[in-house]
């Protein structure tokens, strides 16, 4: 699907405790699926969480692992309004909420919450 124009929130977390980002973003995984639109404005077009290692040099992917996780959410949605509605969500019915926010300020973390997709292909 070709998603130009539509609205990306993405996080890199680049994290030393690998088992409870895990036991998190499992937890994520399901809330998601039971609580997000999948039609209308406020639709979820794509989630996805991926997981790899942190390399001393992140131009080399043949470079040494520094010994960290390196974390990747990204979501996809419709519009403004379901970001809006995302974020709303997580802080009344996600119980992990707190535990996640708690758990990312100890990662090095980048964020997306907002932008505009520009190039998107199929």
């Amino acid at each position: 699907m070709n998603y130009k124009s539509k609205l990306h929130l993405t996080f890199v977390f680049k994290t030393g405790d690998a088992t409870e980002a895990d036991r998190l973003f499992a937890s994520h995984n399901t809330w998601m699926a039971k609580t997000h639109h999948r039609d209308g404005d406020k639709a979820l077009l794509a989630y996805n969480v991926s997981k790899g290692d942190d390399l001393s040099n992140p131009l080399d992917p043949g470079s040494a692992p520094t010994g960290k996780t390196v974390y990747v959410l990204d979501e996809i949605y419709e519009s403004p309004a379901g970001i809006a509605d995302h974020w709303q969500q997580a802080m009344s019915s996600w119980d992990d909420f707190k535990a996640f926010v708690a758990w990312a300020q100890k990662c090095d973390v980048s964020a997306q919450h907002s932008g505009i997709i520009v190039n998107s292909l199929w």
